[in-house]
């Protein structure tokens, strides 16, 4: 089968593009480079010895996007490109609705026009919001704090509604949670072109004295030890978690939602003493203020996914840190 893989040379992409080169799926990748590097394509190949097509396009070019379709015999689609920065949206908002919102419309038509009713939405728990409790289920209350929250849930409407539309169409919803860790083999893993947008590279980069300290935004959250709760994942268990909806989507289910998590939060600060004790490596972090549109607490229940996909999280978070840090080290040396 034929899967385009859109943003597959980004971190989470990239992974799933050698999962499924390695279950025998055959992805092409649709990638705009825009926090990303074409690079990444030799090093799947090193992984898979299998050398994935790429087309460097965008998504908000509509042309762009037939022009793939048209070359490429798609039967399935797993969509990940969009800009994903949660401070950054708050500040660039219409960058971020034109963006996400244009590139996944765009893609939508021309599956309808080349009659593709497989898709697998890269969604996220930010569609939650700032939840009541935790741990947090599938038919929670919906909202947004933020643009990029806002993007995702306005995206999952829109699959809502066509779906209901059109019955041929089957669509898997995975709201995944805060996925760090990267490949065994040190090749590939969390490569951001500009400033990072998540927490672990910035701890990495404290660990290579890359940066002198990490900034926790605010220590003054209900929580523990006042730092936010996430759940962290391993980015391949999340990369196994596309093929297993990816299964479930040959059994036309319709409209199907997942959260993929571990079920266990650990704040900023356990995030970090984990790091220590994995590497033996000791991190400076100074408290800064908190980081509009961040929500206090959240983690997930995943027992859906468990029972309906035959899914669950296998690497705990000291294989999580282990696997940053080797690909850290291995990412400063490909960097030379």
């Amino acid at each position: 089968m034929t899967v385009l893989v859109t943003g597959g040379l980004g971190y989470i992409g990239s992974h799933t593009a050698v999962e499924l080169i390695q279950a025998g799926y055959r992805p092409v990748i649709l990638d705009n480079l825009s926090n990303s590097r074409e690079e990444v394509l030799d090093q799947i190949e090193k992984i898979t010895e299998t050398r994935p097509k790429l087309y460097i396009k965008d998504l908000v070019d509509f042309g762009d996007v037939m022009r793939v379709f048209e070359k490429e015999n798609v039967e399935a689609v797993i969509h990940f490109a969009a800009l994903k920065a949660v401070g950054e949206s708050v500040s660039m908002p219409l960058e971020y609705y034109f963006n996400n919102m244009v590139g996944a419309l765009n893609l939508l038509k021309a599956m309808k026009e080349f009659n593709v009713n497989k898709f697998v939405f890269s969604s996220s728990a930010t569609v939650y919001g700032n939840p009541a409790t935790n741990p947090i289920l599938e038919d929670f209350p919906l909202s947004a704090t933020n643009p990029y929250g806002s993007t995702k849930l306005m995206i999952e409407d829109v699959l809502r509604d066509t779906c209901e539309a059109d019955s041929n169409l089957n669509v898997a919803i995975l709201r995944y949670f805060n996925p760090i860790g990267a490949h065994k083999s040190g090749l590939i893993g969390e490569m951001p072109t500009g400033t990072p947008n998540n927490l672990m590279p910035y701890i990495t980069k404290v660990a290579t004295g890359e940066l002198e300290y990490l900034e926790v935004f605010g220590a003054d959250y209900d929580t523990h030890d006042g730092t936010g709760i996430r759940d962290y994942i391993h980015v391949v268990d999340l990369s196994d978690g596309h093929l297993k909806a990816l299964e479930k989507l040959k059994t036309d289910p319709g409209l199907v939602t997942y959260n993929l998590g571990t079920g266990r939060g650990y704040s900023v600060l356990e995030l970090v003493e984990n790091f220590k004790k994995t590497t033996g490596v000791n991190i400076q972090y100074k408290i800064g203020k908190r980081r509009p549109g961040d929500a206090t607490t959240c983690y997930a229940n995943s027992d859906l996914a468990k029972r309906d996909l035959g899914w669950e999280a296998k690497y705990d978070i000291g294989e999580m840190c282990e696997d940053s840090w080797r690909w850290e080290q291995n990412s400063v040396m490909l960097d030379k």
